[in-house]
């Protein structure tokens, strides 16, 4: 494996507090992803922005300008994070499909190839920089277009049920389960298009829990502990 990209969702950002963001949850992240880059791994990261905004919350907000704010809350997050990587002495680089002035640099391959080769963790801010696709979109778009190995998907929850087991306490958890698997059921990895996505280029994701202690390393490193999403 010499390339991952690994997605942080915006509560797993804010740990407790549901909100903002909690400075240890984010540190911890940077000490396992700096294991990761010492080791020769190229680490590219995009975030969602639920801890700020979690989409239209008032039909006075028109839908388009309800995902900007998103797309918004997701480079303010990259930017936050990156300072923290950056302070335990790694370097970064913040991409986005659209010009942030001098906050960040605008997103090409060829970009992001030379960030990586420069040992760089590689921050892909903004979605696909366009209203009505999600930040799943968005990873799987940027695995895509990078050539990742995989998609780590750190997450609340330690892999892929059935049903939701927070509703349901039989839920049986899935060890490996095949892509198309995930689109006929709905089992929600991503949603529906960025599943498809995933599909069609052949894109596997590990689903895993943020909250297990190590959980980063360990899964790039084959401890793993969740559900491997395959693909044909």
């Amino acid at each position: 494996m010499q390339r991952i990209l690994l997605k942080l969702s915006g509560e797993a950002l804010a740990g407790e507090k549901k909100t903002g963001f909690d400075e240890d949850t984010v540190r911890e992240v940077a000490l396992q992803v700096r294991e990761l880059v010492e080791a020769g791994i190229q680490v590219g990261i995009v975030t969602g922005g639920g801890n700020f905004w979690r989409g239209r919350t008032s039909e006075n907000i028109d839908r388009t300008k309800a995902d900007q704010i998103g797309m918004l809350a997701t480079v303010m997050n990259c930017i936050y994070v990156s300072e923290i990587f950056r302070s335990i002495g790694m370097k970064t680089a913040v991409l986005t499909p659209f010009a942030c002035g001098s906050f960040t640099d605008l997103f090409s391959k060829d970009r992001a190839n030379r960030c990586f080769e420069k040992g760089m963790v590689v921050f892909f801010a903004g979605g696909t920089g366009h209203p009505y696709f999600s930040t799943d979109t968005g990873v799987v778009l940027r695995a895509i277009e990078v050539e990742a190995d995989v998609i780590l998907l750190a997450k609340s929850i330690d892999g892929v049920y059935d049903s939701d087991p927070k509703i349901n306490p039989d839920a049986k958890r899935y060890d490996e389960v095949g892509i198309d698997q995930v689109i006929a059921e709905n089992l929600q990895v991503v949603d529906m298009t960025a599943s498809i996505l995933a599909r069609d280029n052949k894109v596997p994701m590990w689903v895993f829990s943020l909250n297990e202690k190590n959980s980063i390393v360990n899964t790039v490193k084959g401890r793993f502990n969740g559900t491997k999403v395959t693909v044909s």
